[in-house]
């Protein structure tokens, strides 16, 4: 059995995973800003005979998680895994970006994901065990037109687990990434807007929605991602970089091996943006 620790819990990937853990005897504890998907995920979990610790909590409340963090000690003893699984979506012509609110992105994506992955370091150095699994993006090493800083968002958490990598792995804890591509879940959708009538990017930015949302329709869905990321949870030894579908993994392998020439020409012609 593992206790499992999953920020953004209430729905989508968080939510599914989080179902699968519980089903097969794992403790799970967790968070998400969403009160409503929060009681009822704790709802089901009763339905199941699953005692969750399950709280409404703001990733971006530093002193909420270290106390989060404490009452989940005080429970199970231990953490095995955490799954920093929060983030928000981004998206927009870099030019037209509300700063404002491109800094509420990077902090939850970023400093939210650092902020629980910090928390339970300690106890995981201590007992020389444990696995801190962050999920990133695809545009976390493939950047995309419009979503500049969400990309920017995901490449630094890229950079952040990869350089951690190197601090905890003598102390027995192991680190990995999740790296979709689409999963078929509202999240795109919600951050999908087109840019004002008279702004030289609407008929760039109409043609990669269409696309995108396109593409959404045939990707994984929630569930199908969640037992992928269930199989790096359960690992004793999980890869540092984990896609978790077919497209994700083709893209990743052209971004690594093709000249940026040619990687543009495929991302161009495949949202629909020359």
């Amino acid at each position: 059995m593992q206790v499992v620790v999953i920020t953004g819990i209430a729905q989508g990937m968080g939510r599914e995973v989080a179902l699968r853990l519980a089903s097969t005897g794992d403790a799970v504890a967790g968070f998400d800003i969403d009160a409503d998907g929060i009681a009822a995920l704790r709802n089901e979990m009763r339905r199941r005979g699953c005692d969750a610790l399950l709280e409404t909590l703001d990733v971006r409340d530093r002193p909420g998680i270290l106390a989060f963090r404490d009452r989940v000690l005080a429970k199970h003893g231990r953490v095995d895994t955490v799954l920093a699984n929060v983030g928000i979506g981004f998206f927009g012509p870099f030019e037209e970006v509300d700063l404002e609110l491109a800094n509420r992105c990077l902090e939850i994506n970023v400093i939210g994901t650092a902020a629980i992955l910090q928390a339970f370091v300690p106890s995981m150095r201590e007992r020389r065990a444990g696995k801190l699994i962050a999920v990133s993006s695809l545009v976390g090493q493939v950047p995309f037109p419009f979503e500049s800083i969400y990309s920017a968002s995901k490449f630094a958490v890229e950079g952040m687990v990869l350089s951690l990598r190197y601090e905890v792995e003598p102390y027995g804890i192991r680190v990995a990434l999740i790296q979709p591509a689409q999963v078929s879940t509202g999240f795109a959708a919600k951050i999908h807007v087109l840019p004002p009538e008279g702004s030289p990017y609407r008929e760039r930015v109409r043609r990669f929605i269409a696309r995108d949302e396109e593409l959404i329709r045939g990707a994984i869905d929630a569930a199908a991602a969640a037992d992928r990321i269930v199989a790096v949870v359960r690992s004793t030894a999980p890869k540092l970089q984990n896609p978790i579908d077919a497209k994700s993994r083709l893209f990743l392998m052209l971004n690594r091996f093709l000249p940026r020439y040619f990687r543009d020409a495929i991302l161009l012609h495949q949202m629909n943006i020359r």
